[in-house]
């Protein structure tokens, strides 16, 4: 197990970038500490998989370094650099039975045969598997195909860095909880350290200990799911992460104070930067119907079960609240109350209200 640590690490598919349009990847700078548990979040194509790739040996990046530990394997190839990686599609031998595809990391590695005995036994009780290492691997399910292939990942002890490409693509929805539970299971059981690519928020937020999210070659913000949840630093992760994402609505700077649709709007502290237009984001959880407040007309009601998500619009603007009580009709008048410490301005994206201590 290491640390893996990313310095001013850039990626060009180009062979002469002229510009920050020719990166794939933008300037970042990571550290993962020994044994934590990551994820990288964000859209196809924000370069999630080509920094995967740069850290399992497979690309070379066009500037920048990879460290594991105190040892830079930039330029080594993935044989050298200790890592296992569980892929989209299940990768295990079809012939072999599950006691042989556990083991055979280990056999590659002249490992003696008592330790890859006892090995193959304390993976497979981990993954509720036990009772099928006699069964031939081409007879699984797809989920116990992905087990396996997670365990081939974490029978070896000397493994760096384990790492999970977009692992539960291909598994039933009703299985995906069971094997996300097994998989945080099993980090708190082996603490080795983990990196896990998604563009499933659910994953990722259930998963990992941090979450780097990217958007376009950028990282936008890393964080715990619950600071991401509740301080989003980018109008991205704040769009991107919860259902629904955060309401973002186009604003103006004056003074300090955020004036949305012609009224002051408390936030959680002044705005910086000066005057100008900006965004205020709020989540819907902490959009109230209230005697008083915005006035605004409902225009849809959606019942997601245990609440609702009323749409309302003030103005031109549209703003989505949850409820747990019995929603209005669509087309009534309401009103709307932001909660203040929840509420806060962006300009260009990135966060420029200032926090409350």
């Amino acid at each position: 197990m290491a640390k893996v640590s990313l310095s001013q690490l850039r990626h060009s598919y180009f062979f002469n970038p002229e510009g920050p349009e020719d990166y794939a990847l933008k300037e970042i700078d990571l550290e993962w500490e020994d044994g934590g548990a990551y994820a990288l979040l964000g859209p196809s194509g924000c370069g999630k998989s080509t920094l995967l790739n740069i850290i399992s040996g497979l690309l070379t990046p066009s500037e920048g370094r990879v460290l594991f530990g105190d040892n830079d394997v930039t330029n080594l190839p993935p044989d050298q650099r200790n890592i296992a990686q569980v892929f989209q599609f299940p990768v295990i031998y079809d012939t072999m039975t599950v006691w042989e595809n556990l083991a055979f990391p280990l056999k590659n590695r002249g490992v003696a045969t008592d330790v890859i005995n006892n090995r193959v036994l304390e993976i497979a009780a981990m993954l509720d598997v036990t009772d099928l290492l006699g069964s031939r691997a081409q007879h699984l399910s797809p989920d116990n195909k992905q087990k396996i292939s997670m365990g081939r990942g974490l029978v070896r002890d000397d493994v760096n860095v384990i790492m999970f490409d977009e692992p539960l693509t291909v598994i039933d929805p009703h299985l995906k909880w069971q094997l996300r539970s097994k998989l945080k299971e099993l980090h708190q059981k082996v603490r080795a350290t983990m990196i896990y690519v998604t563009h499933d928020q659910t994953e990722a937020l259930t998963f990992a200990d941090q979450v780097v999210v990217m958007q376009e070659g950028e990282v936008v913000q890393t964080g715990t799911p619950v600071e991401l949840f509740e301080r989003p630093a980018h109008t991205f992760v704040g769009h991107f992460i919860g259902s629904p994402g955060m309401n973002i609505l186009p604003a103006e700077a004056r003074d300090g104070v955020a004036v949305f649709n012609g009224q002051p709007l408390p936030l959680e502290g002044r705005v910086t930067g000066g005057n100008g237009p900006i965004e205020v984001g709020i989540r819907p959880e902490f959009v109230a119907l209230a005697d008083t407040g915005m006035s605004a007309r409902v225009t849809r009601v959606a019942d997601v079960g245990r609440h609702s998500v009323v749409e309302v619009r003030i103005g031109d603007h549209f703003v989505k609240a949850r409820t747990e009580s019995t929603p209005p009709e669509q087309g009534s008048e309401v009103h709307l109350a932001f909660e203040p410490a929840q509420t806060r301005a962006y300009r260009d994206g990135w966060i420029v209200s200032e926090a409350t201590a």
